[in-house]
């Protein structure tokens, strides 16, 4: 299952407001902050508490696959 793209346009970061990249089916990620809110069921999880910080390695990570899904 994989986000609409329409709801991709809408969804932003609750913390800087500004936009997010999809990584798989699993989390919605703002390189900006290094912040990683989980998808759950389908389901954007956008809240503070519930977002991780992602180590460098994940960052890193989680832009490739974003920039690969993108380009596919």
């Amino acid at each position: 299952m994989t986000l609409d793209p329409i709801l991709m346009n809408v969804l932003a970061c609750p913390q800087d407001h500004g936009p997010l990249l999809l990584v798989g089916d699993e989390v919605l990620y703002n390189p900006r902050l290094r912040r990683a809110y989980p998808i759950e069921n389908g389901i954007p999880v956008l809240l503070i508490d519930e977002a991780r910080d992602a180590t460098d390695e994940e960052h890193q990570e989680y832009v490739r696959r974003a920039e690969a899904e993108t380009a596919s």
